[in-house]
């Protein structure tokens, strides 16, 4: 199949593209990427040349068209990388159940503590329901290096999906200065090291563009 193309928002703010991004990025396949600045005029119809759900990221690889991130990784697991899913069983069923999670999960913490890699806004955003929504992301960070994370730094030693969907997690808690365990501190610490998260996060800082509602 020919090279793949990769659809995205600001890096600033598309937590969403980060987590396509990052997957694509990790499993060390060549790609064309192509950023369509959000909340602009022509923000939706530049989408739609690519999306026929009209939201980013979208990936193209030859004829076939995926979007929506959490399928766009599972996409690229099945094709170039398979151990981005734990080998065993037990460590698989967690880290797709942890997947899904994140993916459908967390609105408080999406809502109030919206990502934006520039801004470091400490205190803000611990609305009712943040912190309860935190609390559960650090147990599932907690159980999942202290029952899978011998291998390495990540939640399931190496790099995995789980990693990928809350990559964008550990970019809030450093935007909103949120204090965690040892345990948590360690995995987002490590997480934030990643030369593939520090690209991103480089990129977004020199983005031009400001959405004034991530920014309050």
């Amino acid at each position: 199949m020919s090279e793949l193309t990769l659809v995205i928002g600001n890096k600033n703010y598309s937590s969403w593209s980060l987590r396509a991004w990052l997957a694509v990025k990790q499993a060390g396949v060549d790609f064309t990427e192509v950023r369509i600045p959000l909340q602009t005029p022509t923000s939706q119809q530049e989408i739609l040349r690519y999306s026929p759900s009209g939201k980013v990221p979208f990936l193209q690889h030859g004829e076939v068209r995926v979007w929506d991130s959490l399928a766009i990784c599972e996409y690229v697991a099945e094709q170039f990388a398979p151990a981005f899913w734990p080998e065993n069983p037990a460590a698989r069923a967690i880290a797709r159940s942890i997947s899904a999670e994140m993916h459908a999960g967390f609105p408080n913490l999406r809502e109030n503590m919206s990502m934006n890699c520039r801004a470091r806004l400490p205190g803000k955003g611990m609305e009712t329901g943040v912190r309860e929504e935190i609390d559960r992301i650090t147990a599932i960070w907690r159980e999942c290096r202290q029952n899978f994370g011998s291998g390495g730094d990540l939640l399931f030693g190496h790099f995995t999906l789980a990693d990928a969907m809350f990559a964008p997690v550990v970019s809030r808690f450093v935007t909103y200065d949120v204090k965690l365990e040892p345990v948590a501190k360690d995995y987002a610490d490590a997480i934030w090291a990643l030369p593939a998260m520090q690209e991103w996060v480089a990129a977004a800082q020199a983005e031009p563009e400001v959405i004034a509602h991530y920014e309050v």
